[in-house]
């Protein structure tokens, strides 16, 4: 080689290797560059030097040297040859590690069968599978022969019609399809209210107990959470008064209360509207569980009192079909309908079209009612099943407080620790969730929230055994 240019990095190349020769070569240099082998402005052997020590064609080493400098690696100079060019070092990746689970006291883990007691997700058992694949393959099908054109930012316009119709059928609530936005889940309809309220870094209301995912979400957009009572009326809208008059939002489940489960009354719903309206503030309505009620009818969505276009409801089908679906709605108020499609359409779009034709089609042939009602009757006959259980056994540490929505409400002793018994239970196959979690003030009660969903009749009894002893075993 001439005037001293050595290569002070091993380029090996492989004849039978499935790599082109350049490429080999260009991966040689490159990772001698990335690995500061090859400082900055360190000049490159030339074409036919390189060529002649690895005896291999000159424009196979130009061809590898101009993918070097068509990635900015290196710079051709003409004359003065190839250099090594300026580059941050960049710090080396660390090895990818399984990660934990985000909110790990929410969420123990993703993609999973349901445990015994696990809150948030329908019957595993009694999903009609059969007529569910049947209809998402046939809305697959329609998705995949669609135009290719961008569809509906706000959602299928059909779906829009159709949570609209079950809306004023099961709901109570009259609304247009337009004030209509589909969503990924509860969590993209609160993420799209939020943006479209402007309601970040404001002070907002929350039930106490509440949601801890809606608690984090308001922290996360740098809102002030006030964390105001509940009684058996439901939300305390008094007390929110006296803490926080100026607040922007209130965040509430009217329905069924999540937790503890009690319904507002009509007298706090109509206070709480007209401080809305005063105040020129908002409230979002998580509705659940939409009308999975238990027992009787369940009361007609608070935003069917809304007057003043101050409600802003949120419904999904994580709980009444499944969460894998990611599928939630937001009803606006009909003034704010233009404002939420260019939100929409910028920030938040609708999920995929075939996930959102097959729940449409299932809506429309009645399958989704049928579904509720089957789902209805069998929660049931498993909550009175459940609370027979635990009674029948019999334990001083566990007592139930109360039935809320499709799971129960139970109290331990002050001296115990909630979060210890769930992760105890959590060992042995059992998913309770912490009562304690849900408060932000204390006194924190601390209890157990058992989901009744997925509960195998067979194996009831040795379930709430095995759970009364990790209650008793007080280790």
């Amino acid at each position: 080689m001439h005037h001293g240019e050595h290569v002070s990095f091993p380029i090996g190349v492989d004849r039978n290797g499935p790599a082109s020769l350049s490429a080999q070569i260009y991966a040689s240099v490159r990772n001698a560059i990335e690995t500061g082998q090859l400082a900055a402005g360190a000049r490159l052997p030339s074409w036919s030097d390189l060529a002649a020590q690895l005896g291999v064609s000159r424009g196979t080493v130009r061809t590898a040297y101009e993918r070097l400098i068509d990635e900015q690696f290196a710079i051709g100079l003409g004359a003065a040859g190839t250099r090594v060019a300026e580059r941050p070092s960049l710090p080396a990746i660390p090895n990818w590690l399984p990660e934990a689970p985000p909110l790990p006291d929410l969420f123990s883990d993703f993609g999973t069968a349901p445990l015994v007691f696990q809150m948030g997700v329908p019957a595993q058992d009694a999903f009609p599978f059969k007529l569910w694949s049947r209809v998402q393959a046939h809305a697959a099908r329609r998705a995949a022969a669609a135009p290719v054109g961008y569809p509906d930012p706000r959602g299928d316009p059909d779906l829009r019609r159709e949570i609209a119709a079950y809306l004023g059928v099961a709901r109570g609530l009259q609304c247009n399809p337009s004030q209509v936005f589909v969503t990924t889940g509860f969590s993209g309809a609160l993420n799209l209210a939020i943006r479209g309220l402007q309601a970040e870094g404001r002070d907002a209301w929350m039930e106490d107990p509440g949601f801890p995912l809606t608690r984090t979400a308001l922290s996360l957009a740098r809102m002030t959470v006030t964390a105001v009572p509940v009684d058996a009326h439901g939300l305390d809208v008094d007390a929110g008064i006296r803490q926080t008059p100026q607040a922007a939002l209130a965040i509430v489940t009217p329905g069924q209360q999540a937790p503890l489960g009690m319904t507002m009354s009509l007298a706090r719903r109509l206070s709480l509207l007209a401080w809305a309206k005063r105040n020129d503030a908002w409230i979002i309505e998580d509705d659940y569980l939409g009308e999975l009620q238990l027992k009787g009818r369940a009361a007609p969505a608070l935003a069917s009192l809304d007057q003043a276009g101050r409600v802003l409801h949120i419904g999904s089908f994580s709980k009444t079909l499944s969460p894998t679906l990611r599928l939630g709605f937001l009803v606006v108020p009909l003034s704010m309908a233009q404002r939420f499609g260019e939100i929409s359409a910028c920030l938040a779009p609708a999920p995929a079209a075939s996930v959102q034709h097959a729940v449409t089609e299932f809506m429309h042939d009645g399958h989704y009612l049928r579904h509720l009602r089957r789902m209805k009757r069998l929660y049931a006959a498993r909550q009175e099943a459940l609370i027979g259980c635990l009674a029948q056994i019999g334990s001083d540490s566990l007592k139930v407080l109360a039935t809320a929505g499709t799971a129960i409400v139970t109290a331990l002793p002050e001296s115990v620790s909630d979060i210890d018994i769930a992760s105890k239970a959590r060992r042995s196959g059992l998913a309770p969730v912490p009562l304690s979690s849900w408060y932000l003030h204390a006194p924190r009660q601390q209890g157990l929230l058992l989901s009744v969903t997925n509960l195998n009749e067979h194996t009831l009894a040795a379930d709430c055994r095995r759970l009364l002893e990790r209650i008793d075993a007080r280790d």
